[in-house]
């Protein structure tokens, strides 16, 4: 595969403070994508060029370099992701994609995944907000307004497992017998007597044998105190600098104790360690506003007062709120008399009653922090509540090189491929993202008012269109002539 970049475009750079340098004329790798990718590509890649013509007035000008991934690459080069697509993306810095088909039961895991992890793409950055008049399954989706913060590169997503009855899956399990007995016995079937004792329960009640061999898949969750360090620095640096009002750590710590337990407690270290002056966790907010609405306050009653069970505690659990108490106060001077109701909120909710209050209550939830596997779940449940899947962008970025891929978030869906028919919203808002990574803001507002002036006209793409009275039903190109026509 030969790739040629246009002679008039340069590459972007980093500078020496770690910020792009984006020149007027830059090169932006894309792949085009499987399945509908081709027809949401030519939609989007018209709405940027126009917005960007449009805001810029012809000093500015994006050069796309076609790069190879998915069924079209393999068709090509045999190879599913040639290095020569990672070499651009590379070099170029900042690129976008579609959707990808993945090769199943051989290959590469995921393509999305490898280049997440190929480039070290740390951050998958997802912002979730309603357009006015988007069909919604939810009563009040205008109260939805939150940017979700996935680490890309650790979790389960890692890919540390082995099939069941493999060699290395038993190797694997004769370590743990031999090393660590007491976890050993946590897995339910990982000796072959156990099994046996489950096929005589089976026997007694008339139930036929089944799976009469040790059959136990093993996988790994890795999840490090730098991964979620850079993961939480980005996502409250990004809420400080968009004026954000809270940073909510997600995590299931009460029963991962040590992977998502510690996610969480590294992150509020890094709240109170590098950005102490500008934030307050929670429970210091409550400490502090005690002491304001009671001067003469006692440690003793502060510690009752935020924690109802204190005198139920052992004493070394007491010693540890008392202690926790006096540190907060500490922070009197610069935090204390209201001055933290103007600092931004650090806390921490468990991953399984997030997924329920942010839809009883979003509006408590703005930029959100967590680990792989709860913001996959995450991101999409609340992309459900603002007009679905094919209208939510997102974007894999590493803060430290500069290196981005923004990306249509759903799924090939090969049955519409080639019929013109597809919602290219996912694509476009993606571009958007890109274009406000790169500094562009003007062309990112001028295709953000374009879509809603799209859809508050009622002139939308089918999936919108079975959900509205009125609606006018659009071609995947016809919308992007509408987005076009009502750019600001």
């Amino acid at each position: 595969m030969s790739l040629t970049a246009s002679s008039q475009g340069k590459a972007i750079t980093v500078g020496t403070n770690g910020t792009l340098q984006v020149p007027d004329h830059p090169i932006i790798p894309f792949i085009e994508g499987d399945g509908t990718g081709p027809d949401i590509w030519a939609a989007a890649v018209r709405i940027v060029d126009a917005a960007v013509k449009k805001s810029y007035g012809g000093k500015r000008q994006i050069h796309w370099l076609e790069v190879l991934a998915g069924e079209k690459a393999f068709n090509q080069t045999g190879n599913w992701l040639p290095d020569e697509t990672l070499d651009a993306f590379r070099k170029y810095l900042v690129g976008i994609k579609g959707p990808l088909t993945t090769p199943v039961g051989k290959g590469i895991r995921s393509l999305n995944v490898a280049l997440r992890q190929q480039l070290d793409l740390y951050v998958c950055l997802r912002p979730v907000r309603w357009f006015t008049g988007v069909p919604s399954p939810v009563k009040h989706p205008e109260l939805v307004d939150m940017v979700i913060f996935r680490e890309n590169t650790e979790d389960i997503y890692a890919g540390i497992e082995w099939t069941a009855g493999s060699p290395e899956a038993n190797k694997m399990l004769d370590f743990l017998s031999a090393n660590y007995p007491n976890e050993f016995k946590k897995i339910r079937f990982g000796t072959q007597k156990a099994v046996d004792g489950w096929q005589t329960q089976l026997e007694a009640v008339g139930q036929p044998k089944r799976h009469t061999i040790v059959e136990v898949g093993i996988g790994i969750k890795a999840v490090s105190a730098l991964g979620t360090e850079r993961l939480v620095h980005s996502a409250i640096a990004y809420a400080l600098k968009h004026k954000r009002k809270s940073v909510t750590i997600v995590h299931k710590g009460n029963i991962m104790k040590y992977t998502e337990g510690a996610f969480r407690d590294w992150g509020y270290e890094v709240a109170k360690s590098l950005f102490r002056h500008d934030t307050v966790t929670e429970r210091e907010s409550w400490i502090l506003g005690n002491k304001e609405k009671n001067p003469n306050i006692t440690v003793e009653e502060n510690a009752i007062a935020i924690d109802p069970g204190y005198s139920m505690m052992v004493p070394d659990q007491k010693a540890e709120v008392r202690a926790e108490i006096e540190t907060a106060l500490a922070l009197w001077p610069t935090h204390g008399e209201g001055k933290w109701k103007k600092k931004l909120l650090i806390r921490d909710s468990i991953a399984d009653i997030t997924l329920q209050q942010v839809m009883t209550r979003p509006e408590e939830f703005d930029v959100i922090a967590t680990l792989n596997l709860n913001g996959d779940y995450l991101s999409d449940a609340l992309a459900a509540q603002v007009g679905g899947i094919g209208i939510a962008p997102g974007g894999n970025i590493n803060y430290l090189t500069g290196h981005a891929i923004f990306e249509a978030t759903h799924g090939t869906a090969p049955k519409y491929a080639g019929l013109d028919k597809v919602n290219p919203g996912s694509e476009v808002l993606s571009a958007v993202m890109m274009l406000e990574h790169l500094g562009w803001q003007e062309a990112a507002d001028s295709i953000v008012h374009g879509i809603e002036q799209s859809i508050s006209q009622k002139r939308v793409t089918y999936d919108f269109h079975r959900q509205m009275d009125g609606a006018t039903l659009l071609k995947c190109s016809e919308f992007a002539d509408a987005v076009i026509g009502n750019l600001k």
